[in-house]
């Protein structure tokens, strides 16, 4: 390191929205469904509290080993969730949260994708009073619960975009060529 240059002078920190965000975004990456791969991290006080992706329950062959039965259906996203041998990442992050005593009362959550409707009650039920997503997911009800719950719930793009109350903010972008 250059002497007298601080790391503020080499690169732009994340904010820990988009620091909490991109580690949901790698989260993801464990998951072992064929369709689409969700990651939640839990967080309060900018702590990492629980973790957790979308596939199948512990124990239980993965959708990459015996296939996915809604993809062989065509059954479309947002339909049909009882056909799905896998567990959502919000729902594997608040049972990560329980198996080890952990209160999730008061914390933020972190989902690369909207939460479904069944999830966000899940989320409602276990304190969690703010949700920060990344992709959207087409479920009404979701929204309309969460809402009514008090639940705060805004979109940031993972890369820096955040979407908040219909405004757009776009991050710095440092050019470091």
């Amino acid at each position: 390191m250059t002497e007298g240059v601080g790391i503020s002078a080499m690169r732009e920190r994340p904010s820990w929205d988009e620091y909490f965000m991109e580690i949901a975004g790698l989260v993801a990456s464990r998951s072992t469904c064929l369709r689409g791969q969700v990651g939640c991290v839990i967080v309060k006080d900018r702590r990492i509290l629980s973790t957790g992706y979308n596939g199948a329950p512990a124990g239980v062959p993965h959708c990459s080993e015996v296939g996915c039965r809604r993809a062989q259906e065509g059954i479309p996203s947002g339909e049909r969730a009882e056909m799905c041998r896998g567990v959502h990442a919000e729902q594997n992050a608040i049972i990560q949260g329980a198996r080890h005593g952990i209160v999730l009362l008061g914390a933020v959550a972190y989902i690369t994708t909207r939460p479904c409707n069944l999830c966000a009650k899940m989320m409602i039920n276990a304190g969690i009073e703010e949700i920060i997503f990344d992709d959207e997911y087409p479920d009404e009800m979701s929204r309309h619960l969460l809402k009514e719950a008090g639940v705060f719930c805004h979109r940031l793009k993972r890369g820096g975009l955040r979407l908040q109350k219909g405004e757009i903010e776009q991050k710095k972008v440092r050019d470091d060529t």
